[in-house]
């Protein structure tokens, strides 16, 4: 596995690939890897010639400090687990590689999925996330980029993104991956103690029982069911079923739908959604 920090050595790098007619798939994360994250190279590696996973803890993406100084950093497992996946290329660049004139966010308007949920909690998120993932698509410039779809939102945002700046690329997004109890693989999830891990197994039962009931029940009714399991539990930010596409309010029973969760099982934040129609 070829290990570059700079982006002028990986373009240099991938003129290789190009020449020889390769695609390029590409998995950005920002490191303390795990099996989820492995999924996403594996899917890469069965669509792609050649693949590029990028670690890069984007700092204009965290609205609190402390969140940015607490997320959790494994370089040396991330390495170990990157190379015995069969990935070709890690880029693991420093802030002054992506951000040479300082960490300046260019404002775009990614519509309304931009303002709500997860951006309604954490101002500027996704503004920092659209300016990385376009920095790294122009970067890499890949034939496809790999998302899961544990960040539901966040996958939103990026097809948003690539519409409106029509960055020629295409997005594959991947089912969430999940740990034995139920819980959505996370980076995060290190920071949960047993007990704390224990409790947060509510999500996705809780999220579960939504799907399972979703033909039977009107929305208000399992809503309220879901938040009573969660009540005591967990701090919940938000419960929600939306629409699958667009994060709006459903407009009929037949319309492609999603239910999301956020909240802090202590002082970890955690989120999941689970698909109840497509």
């Amino acid at each position: 596995m070829y290990l570059t920090k700079t982006i002028t050595d990986l373009q240099q790098h991938l003129q290789v690939a190009v020449k020889k007619g390769a695609n390029i798939g590409f998995v950005p994360t920002m490191g303390a890897l795990h099996q989820g994250h492995i999924s996403l190279i594996k899917r890469a590696l069965s669509e792609n010639e050649y693949v590029v996973c990028s670690i890069f803890v984007n700092p204009t993406q965290f609205n609190q400090a402390t969140d940015l100084e607490t997320y959790p950093k494994t370089p040396a497992a991330d390495v170990m687990l990157l190379a015995a996946s069969g990935n070709h290329v890690l880029f693991h660049p420093d802030v002054s590689d992506i951000y040479p004139n300082g960490m300046q966010v260019k404002p775009r308007n990614l519509g309304p999925v931009s303002t709500i949920f997860e951006g309604a909690f954490r101002p500027g998120h996704f503004d920092g996330v659209a300016e990385v993932v376009s920095r790294l698509f122009n970067a890499v410039k890949p034939t496809k980029a790999y998302f899961g779809l544990k960040d539901y939102q966040q996958c939103m945002i990026i097809k948003a993104l690539v519409e409106l700046e029509n960055i020629p690329i295409s997005l594959v997004f991947c089912p969430t991956q999940r740990e034995n109890d139920g819980l959505a693989m996370s980076s995060r999830n290190r920071r949960l103690s047993a007990e704390q891990r224990k409790t947060a197994a509510i999500i996705p039962q809780t999220l579960a029982f939504i799907r399972a009931n979703y033909s039977y029940y009107k929305k208000d009714e399992l809503l309220l069911a879901g938040r009573e399991m969660l009540l005591g539990q967990l701090q919940t930010e938000y419960l929600d079923i939306v629409h699958a596409h667009t994060l709006q309010p459903l407009d009929s029973a037949s319309d492609p739908a999603v239910a999301l969760f956020a909240g802090r099982c202590g002082e970890v934040r955690l989120i999941d959604n689970m698909l109840l129609t497509e």
